[in-house]
C-alpha cells in the first residue's frame, strides 16, 4: 500500500485498515526519513507487518514478495 500523504495525516485510514483485518505491506516510494520531519511518522506502520521504504517503483516487487511470505505464515 502506498497511501501517499495519508501516511502521516490519517488516523482514519489506520483505523479502517485495522478494522478490515487485512494484511498489507506499507510502501513509501521515496525515503520519507530523508525528507521533511513531519513525514517521518506513519499512522499506517503500526497496522502493517512490514515496510519497504525508498526503493522507488522497484519496491513494489519486494513488497509483493513480502506480502506473500507474511500471508503464508498466517
Amino acid at each position: 500500500m502506498n497511501p501517499g500523504a495519508f501516511t502521516h495525516t490519517s488516523v482514519a485510514l489506520h483505523d479502517a485498515i485495522r478494522g478490515a483485518n487485512v494484511t498489507l505491506i506499507e510502501l513509501p516510494i521515496s525515503n520519507v526519513h530523508a525528507r521533511e520531519s513531519f513525514r517521518h511518522h506513519s499512522f499506517i506502520s503500526p497496522a502493517a507487518p512490514g515496510i519497504v521504504v525508498g526503493l522507488g517503483v522497484k519496491g513494489y516487487g519486494i513488497a509483493i514478495d513480502a506480502l506473500v511470505q507474511v500471508s503464508e505464515q498466517k
